[in-house]
This record gives C-alpha cells, sequence and structure tokens, in this order.
C-alpha cells in the first residue's frame, strides 16, 4: 500500500499548487480542515513535547499544535519538498528546526519524539507499511503518532458517495478557489484510491502499536487517528 511509482507526479503536483495550497485545501475540505487538525491533535500533544511533523508543508499541523500548547513546543518540520519548507517563515513567529526527507527513510535517531504528526500527508507515503514502521521507530516509548486526514469508508456506498466528491466535485470546487491552478488538485483522486479503507488502516497500525483510537467524520470520509506506542 502507497504511492510507489506515482509518488513522483504527485510531488510535481504539489510543487506546482504551492501558491493556492492553504486556500485551495481549506475550500476543499469545507473549512473544516482547522477542526479536524484540533480533534486530532487534542491531548495527544502536549506541553514541552519535542514533535516531528513528518510530511509537514507549510506546518499547519504544528502552528494548531502550538495553539493547543500555549506555543511550548518544540518542533522540526519535515517535507520531501523544500521549495513547502523555504514557505515556512511567514506563517511563524520564529521559524522551527527544518529537514527535508521521506516518510521510508527518516533521518532521525531512535526514540527521539514524544509525538510524530500527519496532517493530510501520509496519505503521500510512497510504502504505508514502511513509513509507519519509520515513525514507529522515531517515537520514544508511550509516544504518539496522530494522523489527520481524509478516511476512506468500510461502507460501500458511503464510499461511493466520497469517491464521487473527490473525483467530480472537488476539481470544480478547487477551480473556482483558485483557477486553472486549482484543477491539478485532481491529482488528490488518485491518492486516495491508493489509501486503504478505515478498518484496513487501523488494523495496520495495530500491527506495530499497542493503542490505536480512530475517530471519523463526514461520514467516515475525514479520520483523525492517534497510536500510541
Amino acid at each position: 500500500m502507497g504511492l510507489g511509482g506515482y509518488w513522483n507526479e504527485v510531488l510535481d503536483v504539489l510543487r506546482d499548487i504551492i501558491p493556492v495550497y492553504d486556500k485551495v485545501n481549506s475550500f476543499i475540505s469545507l473549512g473544516k480542515d482547522e477542526e479536524f487538525r484540533s480533534r486530532g491533535l487534542l491531548g495527544r500533544v502536549k506541553e514541552g513535547n519535542t514533535i516531528l511533523d513528518a510530511g509537514s508543508g507549510f506546518g499547519n499541523m504544528s502552528k494548531t499544535a502550538s495553539k493547543l500548547c500555549g506555543n511550548n513546543l518544540k518542533i522540526i518540520l519535515y517535507d520531501p519538498l523544500t521549495p513547502m519548507l523555504k514557505n515556512t517563515k511567514k506563517f511563524f513567529e520564529k521559524t522551527p528546526a527544518l529537514a527535508s526527507g521521506v516518510f521510508e527513510h527518516i533521518p532521525f535517531q531512535d526514540e527521539k519524539f514524544d509525538a510524530v504528526i500527519c496532517g493530510y500527508s501520509l496519505r503521500d507515503a510512497i510504502s504505508l507499511k514502511t513509513s509507519i514502521s519509520e515513525i514507529h521507530r522515531v517515537l520514544k516509548k508511550g509516544g504518539r503518532f496522530v494522523i489527520v486526514d481524509l478516511g476512506k469508508p468500510d461502507h460501500p456506498f458511503i464510499r461511493m458517495g466520497v469517491s464521487f466528491y473527490l473525483r467530480a466535485l472537488l476539481p470544480i470546487i478547487a477551480f473556482a478557489a483558485a483557477g486553472k491552478l486549482g484543477l491539478k488538485f485532481a491529482t488528490l483522486y488518485g491518492t486516495y484510491k491508493l489509501w486503504p479503507q478505515n478498518k484496513k488502516l487501523k488494523d495496520l497500525l495495530l500491527e506495530k502499536f499497542s493503542k490505536v483510537e480512530f475517530d471519523t467524520a463526514m461520514m467516515g470520509g475525514a479520520i483523525m487517528v492517534g497510536a500510541y506506542k
């Protein structure tokens, strides 16, 4: 499971949409992205924690985590796209540490982080199983892995509805928000097709983590997950 060879195409699209990334994401999540990030992070990231924001983009998950923890976190933003990381300076009063790389080869020592957080990014892993194993490795004992992302409902009828939204309606919304550049967000449907159903993702996490809390919204089309080492 994961994007495999499709990853390079997705990375190219992500690079192209940097100028409209945040604006369109807010539109296509129907304005719920910040709410879902807060729901996923609340109680799982704590003041004084050392955090790896994996697939950080501009650091939206970290910004939310900082607000919840009184700006008392040690944060590393980690993303394969250095242009994304370079844009983070305008979003933080004090720029966090920056590192570039992929989920499958995280360049940090074992048991370094209190929490690893992924906001709408784990879905872009090349190999999902390898990524989960690497994240587990860099977490301290008792550490938390927080995932906020699209969900793939287990019920086939609801899953069909989510697929229709991503395939047919999302490009229209993205175009309305950002013009022709917004149409590139249609690539998101390709990542969704390769994303496991919610129950399968939970089972995959339980192969490495001792406990998984799996919360959903939008009839399973959005997930907020906490996995505990």
